[in-house]
C-alpha cells in the first residue's frame, strides 16, 4: 500500500466518522424541533412573545461553560443563534425589515439574528423600518445606531423618541468590505464602485494595490448596487460587504479590505411593545425630557440620581426640542441595569413624568 493509498483510507474512515455524527446531530436537532414548536403552541395561546433574546444568551453562555473541546464561544454562538433562528420560523415565522436595499451590512445584521428561513423586508429609509414595526407591519426592525468611526446615527435616536417603539437587542458587527469582482487579475479591473465612505474607509488597500494603474473610483448610493454593477461587468469591481458578493454571485478577490480592523457598526433590534426579561447583563434605553434644560443644574442634577446608586452611563446625546423657540434639547442616555432593577425603579418614579422607557436588553460586550 502507498502512503497516498493509506492516506486516503484515513480520510474515509474520518469522512464517515463525521457522517455518523452527522447523523445523530439530525437526529437531535429533530428532537428539539420537535419540543419548540410544543413551546410555539403553548406561546401563542397565551399570546407570549416568540423571541427572548435574555433566554438565548443564557443557553450560549451554559452551553460555552460546557464546552472543553475546540469550539469556542464565538463558534457555539455562530451555531446556536442559526439553530435559534430556524426554531423561531418553527414556533411563528418572523417578518423582519431593514435598512436596504439587499445586500447592505444592516441586511447582513439582520440575518445574523434571524437566520437564513426569515423573510425579509428591505426598506429605503430608517423612519420606513420604524414605522413598519409601529404598524405592526413586521414583527421586527434592524437599523443602525452608531459606528465606532462615524458616530451616531442621529435618524435612529431621534425616530426612538418620537415614535412608540422598543429596542429588543442590540447587535455589534464588525465592519468588513471586501473587493468583489469578476476579474480574474487586477489590471484588468478599470473601475471600482462603492460608497463615498466605504472608499474613504478602504484608502491604504487602493493605494497599495491600484498604485500603479489608473483605476477609476466611482461612488454610488449603496455597496449593494455596487456589488450588483461588478457583476454585470467583468472589468469592474465593487467595494462592498460579503454578503452583497454573494448575494449577486460576484467572486470575492479580496476580503476584510478596511484600514481599521476595529471598524464596527452597533445596530438595534426594535419591535412593538417589547418587554424582555432581566438576564443580570442588561442595558437600559430611554429618552429624557428634562424642564427648564437652559438653566443651570438640570442635567447635572438627573444625571447625579444614576451616580449616587452606582449606575453606569454608557451613552448620551442630546437632541433639540424643535417645537420650542428657546434652545432646549431632549437627551437619549443609555446606562447598565434592566428596568425592573430596584434602583432604576426608583429613578423612573421620581422623574416619571419626563422618562420615555425605550428598552431593557441584554448587553453586547465589546
Amino acid at each position: 500500500m502507498t502512503i497516498e493509498t493509506d492516506i486516503e483510507a484515513q480520510l474515509l474512515k474520518l469522512r464517515d466518522e463525521i457522517d455518523n455524527l452527522d447523523d445523530q446531530m439530525l437526529i437531535f436537532l429533530n428532537q428539539r424541533m420537535d419540543i419548540v414548536k410544543k413551546v410555539g403552541e403553548l406561546k401563542r395561546s397565551n399570546n407570549a412573545i416568540i423571541y427572548r433574546p435574555e433566554r438565548e444568551k443564557k443557553i450560549i453562555d451554559r452551553l460555552s461553560d460546557l464546552s472543553t473541546g475546540l469550539t469556542n464561544k464565538k463558534a457555539i454562538e455562530a451555531i446556536f443563534l442559526e439553530i435559534f433562528a430556524a426554531a423561531r420560523n418553527i414556533e411563528l415565522p418572523e417578518k423582519i425589515s431593514y435598512l436596504g436595499p439587499d445586500g447592505t451590512f444592516s441586511h447582513q445584521a439582520a440575518e445574523s439574528r434571524f437566520g437564513a428561513m426569515s423573510e425579509y423586508l428591505p426598506m429605503g429609509s430608517i423612519r420606513s423600518v420604524f414605522e413598519s414595526v409601529e404598524t405592526e407591519r413586521v414583527r421586527f426592525g434592524v437599523v443602525p445606531i452608531e459606528n465606532n468611526q462615524e458616530g451616531t446615527v442621529i435618524e435612529t435616536i431621534d425616530l426612538l423618541g418620537e415614535l412608540n417603539v422598543k429596542i429588543v437587542a442590540e447587535i455589534l458587527m464588525p465592519i468588513h468590505f471586501t473587493l468583489a469582482t469578476q476579474s480574474d487579475k487586477l489590471q484588468d479591473i478599470k473601475i471600482i464602485y462603492s460608497k463615498d465612505i466605504a472608499f474613504g474607509q478602504c484608502k491604504k488597500f487602493l493605494s497599495e494595490y491600484f498604485e500603479n494603474q489608473h483605476v477609476e473610483l466611482i461612488p454610488i448610493e449603496s455597496t449593494s448596487k455596487a456589488a450588483k454593477m461588478a457583476a454585470e461587468n467583468p472589468n469592474c469591481a465593487a467595494i462592498c460587504s460579503h454578503i452583497a458578493a454573494k448575494l449577486f454571485d460576484v467572486p470575492i478577490l479580496f476580503d476584510n479590505i478596511e484600514d481599521s480592523q476595529s471598524n464596527t457598526t452597533r445596530f438595534l433590534i426594535i419591535g412593538k411593545d417589547f418587554h424582555n426579561q432581566r438576564s443580570g447583563a442588561d442595558k437600559t434605553s430611554i429618552v429624557v425630557n428634562l424642564p427648564d434644560t437652559d438653566k443651570p443644574g438640570s442635567l447635572f442634577r438627573f444625571l447625579s440620581e444614576f451616580n449616587i446608586r452606582d449606575i453606569n452611563i454608557i451613552k448620551i446625546d442630546s437632541r433639540p426640542i424643535r417645537n420650542k423657540n428657546k434652545f432646549q434639547a431632549w437627551f437619549y442616555i443609555d446606562f447598565e441595569g434592566h428596568k425592573d432593577d430596584v434602583a432604576i425603579k426608583e429613578i423612573f418614579h421620581k422623574y416619571s413624568n419626563q422618562i420615555k422607557w425605550v428598552g431593557s436588553y441584554v448587553k453586547i460586550s465589546d
